[in-house]
Parts: structure tokens; sequence; C-alpha cells
């Protein structure tokens, strides 16, 4: 019997969903518009650095996550720093494209486990199927970015970064290439959402919810392969209101578990949750901003790299499902074996 098992609610969760329409509409709507372009991507690209501190925050506010890897939690910083300086003195080409792919990764591991929330709550486990057809997705997506002609030409028109702008140079130079995997990509990606269809239907127990959060990604999938710029938009910009509403939830009940620390006790007075996360991430953009404006380019694109370095490693370590205080801080059913969520 399917039984429909929303984590806020149908119409929370739908606009959830699709809430990267808006941006990938806005992006079609200034194409041509070089300096509306700009802004859009400059806005997005702010948006995307402003949620990464927040898991920074999550950490070293709240003495209790920190003492579950104390160690590496202490040293971190200092290996994220001295790793980022390494490679862009070896080649910034390189980070940019390390970077670059980690980011995509980690972006899809964020739906990846907000759709194994739902099929948790429903009571599935066929999150090994699941992975493998969301990695092809975004395969998929990639390598028709790159195959695609308009993509170097649409971004050469804006400010990115230099950072991102090399790995658009990259992108250019890969297109024959990129053309060639197409098909196969795509091959590829058809198998794997089709074993995946028959497991949901031969199981029984899908869950409408995660259907409705899934077709939503291969929608934004979609338009990342008929539009890169619109898809890049809307990717990068949904990931960052995802994990500001995950968050959200997930640090409100914690403080309302007693949760102690920093966190905790901000949380729990009058600013609440939204309040924390909304003012974690303004006062770290601040300071971003500032150390960009009165530093050099290296020093600025060093701090840049290494909070997003540690907001990618830290997801990774405080974000596992399989924990029972984290099913619970994420509202999720008693843990399946085997089964973790990273929403950052």
């Amino acid at each position: 019997m399917r039984r429909v098992t929303w984590i806020h609610g149908p119409g929370r969760d739908a606009s959830l969903a699709f809430c990267w329409v808006p941006l990938a509409i806005a992006a079609v709507a200034v194409q041509g518009r070089p300096h509306l372009l700009a802004g859009l991507l400059s806005a997005v690209l702010l948006l995307s650095l402003s949620h990464q501190p927040v898991t920074l925050a999550l950490v070293y506010g709240d003495a209790a996550r920190f003492r579950e890897h104390k160690v590496l939690f202490a040293v971190a910083p200092a290996l994220a720093v001295a790793a980022v300086m390494f490679g862009l003195g070896v080649s910034l080409v390189v980070v940019a494209v390390v970077a670059g792919l980690w980011n995509a990764e980690h972006t899809l591991m964020q739906r990846y486990g907000i759709a194994r929330l739902y099929g948790r709550k429903a009571g599935d486990d066929r999150g090994a199927l699941e992975k493998p057809m969301l990695v092809s997705w975004l395969v998929v997506a990639m390598v028709a970015a790159a195959a695609n002609p308009r993509t170097p030409r649409y971004l050469a028109q804006v400010d990115v970064g230099e950072v991102n702008h090399r790995g658009i140079q990259l992108l250019a130079h890969l297109r024959p290439e990129a053309v060639v995997a197409l098909l196969p990509a795509v091959g590829a990606a058809a198998l794997l959402t089709g074993r995946w269809i028959s497991a949901e239907r031969a199981a029984g127990d899908a869950n409408p919810a995660k259907w409705l959060y899934l077709g939503a990604t291969a929608a934004l999938v979609l338009v990342v392969c008929l539009d890169p710029v619109a898809g890049f938009a809307a990717y990068v910009g949904a990931h960052a209101v995802e994990y500001f509403v995950i968050v959200k939830g997930a640090t409100g009940r914690r403080a309302a578990n007693g949760a102690g620390g920093l966190v905790g006790r901000v949380t729990r007075s009058p600013i609440g949750a939204t309040g924390f996360v909304a003012a974690t991430a303004v006062g770290a953009l601040v300071v971003l901003v500032v150390i960009e404006r009165v530093s050099s380019f290296t020093v600025a694109t060093a701090v840049y790299l290494s909070v997003g370095a540690l907001h990618i490693f830290y997801d990774g370590l405080i974000w596992k499902m399989r924990t029972p205080a984290v099913a619970r801080d994420l509202a999720a059913a008693p843990p399946l074996a085997g089964v973790g969520v990273s929403p950052g």
C-alpha cells in the first residue's frame, strides 16, 4: 500500500522541490543582457557562499557535536587551508576542476539525502538503487553542459570568478570528447532509472512524495542539459535554499531536545532557528566579502575554498541519518541499515 509521507507538508515540500524554477526562469529571461545575467549569477553565488559557513557554526557552536570528532574538527581548518594553498601553488585549473566536481557531487548528495529521507519515512531501503541513478543524472548533466556550445559563450559574458572561469575554459576544451560521450551517458542513466522504477513498482510501498521530489530533480537535470546557464543558477541556488530549510528544522528540533552550546541557546532565544540560520549566513557572508575587498586574490580564494571544503567535509560527518540523534533531529523514522543523509 502506498502511503504519502511528507517532510513538512504537501505545500511546503512541493515548493522546496521546485524552488529552483524561479531561478531558472530568471536566468532564461536575462540571457542576452550581460549586466542582468551577471547580477543574477553573482546573487546566486553569494547565496551559495552564505550557506557554507552555517555548517561551521553547527560544529563549533555545539559542544556535543564537536566532541564527536574533536581532534578532526580541531585540525581540519589548518589542513584545509594548507591543501588549498598547495593546490593554488600547483595549478589554478586543477583547483577549479576539483572544486567544481566536489561541489557538484556534494550538491547531488544533498538531493540523494532528501530522497532517502522521504523513502525512510515510508519504510523503503532502496538507496542502493537511487544513488547510482542520481549520479548517472549528474554525469549526463555535466557531459551535456560540456557538449553544449552555448555554455562557454554565455558564461564568457559575465564575471563568475577566476576559479569558475578556469573551469569554463576546460569545459570548452573538452567539448569534442563530451559530444562523443553524451549518448552512452544518456543510455546508462536510462538503464539505471528504469531499474529503479521497476523496483519501486514491484515493492508496492513507494512514497509519492519521494517521486515528486525526484521528478523535480529530473526536471532540473533536464534544464541543465538544455540550458547550462539557467541550469547552473537553478542547481546552485536551490542547493543553498534546501540547506537553509533543512538545517532550520533540524536545529530547532535539536534545541527543543535540550542541545546545549551557543547554537542551542541562540535557537531557544526569541530569534529562534530561523534567526540563528539567517544571522550566521549573513554575518559570515559580510566577513567573507570584507576579506575579498581587503586582501589579495590568493588569500581570498584560499579562504573561500577552505570554507567550502570544510562545509562539504563536515556535512559528511554530522548528517548521518543512521545515527539516532541525527535521525531524531531530521524527524526521520527509526534508522534503516546503511541509510544516510547529507543535507548540505
